[in-house]
This record gives structure tokens, sequence and C-alpha cells, in this order.
């Protein structure tokens, strides 16, 4: 059965989507990108918006009982691939070995026209 995740201490949805949902044993969180949890938007570089983007993420999977360690899977959306070791640098503080499983793609736009989203995909407590 899924069931549904939400928090105020991560940005609430800005569609038809939930902040994450479980099922089973897993948290699947929806793309999150660098909004505070008012709304406001950081539009200071890639590394300010992504961990701000990490921030939501940790957020959100408190909410659902888990937590960065364990996540099996991310999935980052870059608007440049040319900012990737920048972004590279604040993942690395929020994760530790061993490292979950992780593609990096470059797309052509993100929502409000931010650098980074980050989804990710863990184990519940």
């Amino acid at each position: 059965m899924k069931d549904i995740v939400e928090t105020p201490n991560a940005p609430a949805a800005i569609g038809p989507y939930s902040q994450a949902t479980t099922f089973g044993g897993l948290v699947i969180t929806s793309g999150q990108i660098p909004l505070r949890p008012d709304g406001t938007l950081v539009e200071e570089g890639i590394e300010a918006q992504t961990r701000q983007v990490l921030e939501n993420l940790v957020a959100v999977l408190q909410a659902a009982g888990s937590d960065l360690s364990r996540v099996v899977k991310s999935t980052v959306f870059l608007a440049d691939m040319n900012e990737f070791a920048a972004m590279n640098a604040v993942y690395a503080e929020y994760f530790q070995a061993p490292y979950p499983a992780r593609s990096t793609v470059q797309v052509a736009r993100l929502p409000r026209d931010v650098r980074v989203e980050i989804e990710v995909i863990a184990e519940r407590a």
C-alpha cells in the first residue's frame, strides 16, 4: 500500500504530486529543487542551491522515517554539467560510504530555472 509523506519542514508540492510516497520498505521522494520550506527560491549559485535541495531531502526523509544514510539511489538533474564538481563537493558533505548508486544528467531546463534538482529512493527505518 502506498502512503503519502508530507512535512512543513520542506517546500510544499507545487503541483499534483507528493513530497514523497512510501511503498513497502521504501521511500521514494519527488525531485527537490532549491526552494526553502516557506516557498522562496535560493537564487545563489550551485553550491547554495545543492545545499538547500539536500536539506529538503533530509526533512522529507525524516518525515518518512528514514535518513540520508538509508538512500540506495539518487538522481541528480543539472542545468549545466560544468557545475558537476561544485555540486558534487556539496553532495559529498551529506553522504558517507557506502555511497548510494547515483545518476547525474544534464537537462535542458528545470522548474523555476533552478540549477539543480535531486530525487532519492531510500529504505525506511
